[in-house]
């Protein structure tokens, strides 16, 4: 993903009544384009302008020197990716693949929703909830501010913002109603199942080529 403020994949409105016009004219028209801006400057110092979200990313995770680029680079690609993990006709129960693998590593959907609402409301402070995979496991992560699954290793399949300029104008300080709307209307499964085959098809990959590494120094 270049530096560059993304189109929604829907209109500022199609989310409605579960998250408004207004809401996404902010969030989206303001947070989201600040992050970009403010990443492209900041990339720009370091001679990282050219290169993508997804690599700035995984180059200055941990390092106290790059701690306002990553920031803000983790911030522009996981707003990119949670437009897209919503769906103005999403929600209900998954189909395909996603819908196996949650029966298989989490004990079903219902496990899942519980499970996601969870470590969505009980972030706290500012963050996000994450479905990743991880060892080949579907697993449901928390991440403080902007922190990203990219920076460890994981495979992110969905997220939800729970920042409060996420939900303020729409809930206040009721997060367990954005949440629980987002579960139940708008999460998108298909994003979702593209996620989780990219990622298998990539694992498995690696693995060849880990295992065509070991046969070289075996000499086989």
């Amino acid at each position: 993903m270049q530096i560059a403020l993304p189109q929604l994949p829907y209109a500022l409105d199609a989310l409605e009544p579960h998250i408004s016009r207004a809401t996404l004219e902010l969030h989206y028209g303001k947070h989201h384009r600040a992050y970009v801006e403010k990443t492209k400057a900041l990339a720009k110092e370091v001679h990282l302008a050219d290169q993508p979200l997804e690599r700035i990313i995984r180059q200055t995770a941990g390092q106290e020197a790059h701690r306002a680029l990553f920031n803000n680079a983790a911030q522009a690609w996981n707003h990119a990716f949670y437009w897209r993990s919503l769906d103005p006709k999403g929600g209900g129960k998954p189909t395909g693949e996603i819908a196996e693998r949650l029966e298989e590593d989490l004990g079903g959907h219902a496990v899942f929703v519980e499970q996601f609402a969870a470590a969505a409301g009980g972030q706290f402070g500012s963050g996000w909830a994450w479905l990743v995979l991880e060892d080949d496991q579907l697993k449901i992560k928390q991440t403080s501010n902007a922190d990203t699954p990219l920076a460890h290793g994981q495979v992110p399949l969905l997220t939800l913002d729970v920042w409060e300029h996420a939900y303020y104008l729409d809930y206040q300080n009721r997060r367990p109603e954005y949440i629980a709307a987002v579960i139940e209307h708008l999460i998108n499964w298909d994003f979702a199942n593209r996620n989780l085959d990219r990622g298998t098809v990539a694992a498995s990959a690696a693995e060849r080529i880990d295992e065509t590494a070991r046969g070289r120094r075996r000499g086989l």
